[in-house]
């Protein structure tokens, strides 16, 4: 069992690809066309899921921080960061894109600002046109749902896993505001390890990649430190002075995850765990601190 322990903290989780480079090229060239961003972030990570250098590739264009995915987030601890942002400067709105997105909000807002563009091309004698706006994020945040939440109808694919967007896309939002749909991004390197599980665990990392025995165990991990009544309740376990393994073997055995002879099946284990997680058996759960 203790090289089972040390075998799932090795594994270092990194992904890039290709698109992702492409994205941020295209995205600077046509940053001058755009006066405003939807800057999307995950309410389970509402830290771990913001592009580490979204500044210096947007410049000092206006943003909405909208925060997706609030119905299965812990609103306590979520709120403390949404306060936390606001007083950096952000309009922030949180969004539960299941139910009763906050679209009038950031409808209010961007038409604050558009309205503020339209002004200024008065005064130089010109006609006023569309808001452009620029949404983007983590891969799979939500900026699918949302943006076809907001044109009322669907207008773009929607999937569960990341990389599903592909290539920039104008589409137009409503008879005010044109939008630039971008791909899913991250950045060149996920220095920190526990941040780059937390995005994984969320399905904004491309499960092929994963090492699922060691990411299962970082989520018993951090479910036991931060939310252990919901990691019993799922199970039907206790976890006090219980291992990773040990939780795991034990969730093998009221599961039936066993291999021939009784031999815990590792592998489908932390399958049942990571499946937990990407179709929100754990309810309203922060990760970040």
């Amino acid at each position: 069992m203790e090289n089972k322990e040390k075998s799932l903290a090795s594994q270092r989780i990194g992904w890039y690809p290709g698109h992702m480079a492409k994205t941020r090229r295209e995205i600077k060239e046509k940053l001058d066309l755009v006066d405003i961003v939807y800057e999307l972030v995950d309410a389970r990570i509402p830290v771990s899921s913001k592009i580490v250098d979204i500044d210096d590739l947007l410049k000092n264009k206006p943003k909405i921080l909208i925060m997706t995915k609030y119905d299965l987030c812990d609103q306590k601890e979520t709120d403390k960061f949404i306060k936390e942002y606001e007083k950096k400067g952000y309009y922030v709105v949180a969004v539960d894109l299941m139910n009763k997105p906050n679209i009038n909000k950031i409808m209010e807002i961007s038409n604050l600002i558009s309205k503020n563009i339209n002004e200024k091309r008065k005064e130089k004698g010109l006609k006023p046109r569309n808001l452009r706006a620029l949404i983007i994020g983590i891969p799979n945040v939500g900026k699918s749902t949302l943006i076809n939440r907001m044109v009322g109808k669907k207008v773009v694919g929607v999937a569960n896993k990341p990389g599903f967007t592909k290539s920039l896309t104008w589409i137009r939002l409503n008879k005010n505001i044109d939008l630039l749909d971008t791909p899913g991004i991250l950045w060149p390197k996920l220095e920190d390890q526990e941040q780059a599980r937390k995005l994984a665990l969320v399905s904004s990392i491309k499960e092929e990649i994963l090492n699922k025995e060691e990411l299962a165990s970082f989520a018993i991990s951090i479910l036991t430190k931060l939310y252990k009544d919901k990691l019993e309740e799922r199970y039907s376990l206790e976890v006090d002075n219980k291992t990773n393994i040990e939780i795991l073997e034990e969730i093998a055995s009221k599961r039936g995850a066993l291999k021939k002879g009784g031999i815990i099946d590792y592998e489908k284990t932390a399958t049942i765990v990571l499946n937990d997680f990407k179709n929100n058996a754990f309810k309203n759960i922060t990760l970040d601190r």
